[in-house]
């Protein structure tokens, strides 16, 4: 690799979501890109970011058709087999166009570490693995059996961290994964926390419109998939609509996945089309402003081992716009949030709306609970002071290079 000082060239790789829709990925990239690396992300196309190559604020964006999105072990694997292929194709092309010395891999899945394995072997690239989720625990929580291709995904993660120079960890959680199971040097694992952008997430007046003309709204923003838990919240609105009577509450849920069609038939079944509204993704500008119109906002995601690891990026976003939050009582999300939100017994529907209906009668405690939240994001947790921890890693590599 060449020097620091002739050549700070990086190329991201993220296969989950596409670029910049992926906040942390999109965060880090344009980190680097002020910090004047020249940055080339490659990711899958999606909604509203269907162009195959753009550049946005100096970041070249390579993207990829993706195939739909699998539901089965085979599907996921066909999938991941596409995209890795398409990626390294595009690698070349970036390589050809732009260069690049280092190599940054977005988890999931833990394929990536491939293409980073030839450009090590072949041209001496550094390779760096951004752990975004453990994927080993994520395929427990979607297939919930330890079989072959559980067998492959724990060979697949051990493989990634034996070719990275560095690991990137979200939490301390990670970061033990990482030097237990996969036998990294601790000296070899940062963690950078994905902390929301103050910039992004400023709070704004609210918008009645989306309350539905109930007097209270219930807000949710992420993924739906089988892992977060919706299922548990559609349960927890029954309970609170149909067997309680409180006709007064609305529930908005906000974000697509796997899921998204099956939940809303499962919304349907349970005869709550009057009292929660999916919107599919939706503008940041539309999110901010339903979020900070919620009384009250859910991280239902599912007491699991993966989810008791992971920080959600949710979480944080709520505690951002100043909201009150409802989750079960998980290590990371009791980490992140702590006296932000209420903590149901884990997978525990009835106890998860009792929360909710608990806070929506108590005005003061939400107001100070989303006070605390607030002030914790912008003393301690928000992206500023995440980025220069980022950016000391690359510094350690490119001056060891």
């Amino acid at each position: 690799m060449e020097s620091a000082g002739k050549s700070k060239r990086v190329l991201i790789i993220v296969e989950n979501l596409p670029v910049p829709f992926d906040r942390r990925v999109w965060q880090e990239a344009t980190t680097l890109g002020k910090a004047g690396y020249t940055v080339s992300v490659i990711s899958p196309v999606g909604k509203g970011f269907d162009k195959l190559y753009e550049e946005i604020d100096g970041i070249a964006v390579y993207r990829h058709p993706l195939a739909t999105e699998a539901n089965g072990a085979g599907g996921y694997a066909r999938e991941y087999s596409s995209a890795l292929f398409q990626e390294f194709v595009l690698s070349r092309k970036v390589l050809a166009e732009r260069g690049f010395d280092v190599i940054q891999a977005c988890n999931p899945p833990d394929t990536i570490f491939l293409i980073g394995l030839f450009y090590k072997v072949f041209f001496g690239k550094k390779f760096i693995f951004d752990h975004h989720d453990i994927n080993p625990e994520l395929y427990l929580a979607k297939f919930g059996r330890k079989d072959l291709f559980y067998m492959l995904v724990r060979t697949l993660e051990k493989l990634t961290f034996l070719t990275a120079d560095l690991s990137i960890a979200t939490n301390m959680s990670y970061r033990q994964v990482a030097i237990g199971r996969g036998g990294m040097r601790p000296d070899k694992v940062a963690v950078v926390r994905s902390g929301p952008s103050l910039e992004r997430l400023q709070p704004v007046a609210s918008n009645p419109r989306w309350k539905q003309g109930k007097a209270f709204l219930v807000g949710y923003v992420g993924v739906m998939g089988k892992q977060e838990g919706i299922d548990h919240l559609l349960r927890a609105a029954h309970y609170i609509v149909r067997e309680l009577g409180r006709e007064d509450i609305h529930f908005l849920l906000i974000g697509s996945g796997t899921e998204f069609q099956s939940l809303v038939a499962m919304n349907q079944d349970l005869g709550l089309s009057k009292y929660v509204t999916f919107t599919g993704r939706v503008s940041d500008d539309q999110m901010i402003e339903a979020l900070c119109t919620s009384d009250v906002c859910v991280n239902p995601d599912v007491a699991n081992e993966m989810n008791d690891k992971s920080t959600m990026n949710k979480v944080m976003e709520y505690m951002a716009l100043g909201k009150p939050i409802v989750q079960y009582d998980l290590t990371e999300g009791r980490f992140s949030a702590r006296e932000a939100s209420l903590y149901a017994e884990r997978n525990n529907t009835r106890d998860l709306a009792d929360k909710i209906l608990y806070l929506l009668a108590h005005p003061e405690e939400r107001a100070r609970m989303g006070a605390f939240g607030f002030n914790r994001v912008r003393s301690e947790l928000h992206w500023g002071i995440e980025a220069p921890k980022y950016l000391g890693l690359y510094e350690k590599l490119f001056r060891y290079a």
